[in-house]
């Protein structure tokens, strides 16, 4: 049962609707039609092929982007309630943002410091100088 799909741009939306074995099938039908088209082109078809390529590649694309998409929301859900999680789902950031201390880390102060706070308040002043 071949199901053949029109060249065109295929909308992400869509595709986002579908479920996982019906974009592996999308996706299959997209690259056995660009192996059509290639083997086409080595055959010295028409120029117009070569755009036609460069759509069923760039839909190729659109698929496996939702697909991967599709399987990190998946995993996203099953490590939400987890302690720690995967490198791969963590926020980018940069290098300094992911070291530098948490909210938490930089309130905390050490016992002398505490001390201190409580031995030497700061002084208020009725008159300003």
């Amino acid at each position: 049962m071949a199901i053949t799909i029109p060249i065109a741009k295929v909308k992400v939306a869509n595709l986002r609707e579908k479920s996982q074995a019906e974009l592996t099938q999308t996706l299959d039908t997209y690259k056995r039609e660009l192996m059509d088209l290639k083997v086409q082109q080595v055959a010295g078809a028409a120029a117009a092929k070569s755009s036609k390529i460069r759509d069923v590649r760039r839909n190729v694309a659109r698929v496996l982007t939702v697909l991967t998409q599709q399987a990190r929301t998946e995993v996203r859900g099953q490590y939400a309630k987890k302690k720690y999680i995967p490198k791969d789902l963590r926020a980018k950031k940069t290098r300094a943002l992911r070291r530098a201390l948490t909210k938490n880390e930089l309130s905390r102060k050490t016992l002398r410091q505490q001390k201190k706070e409580d031995n030497f308040p700061i002084r208020e002043f009725a008159i300003k100088a």
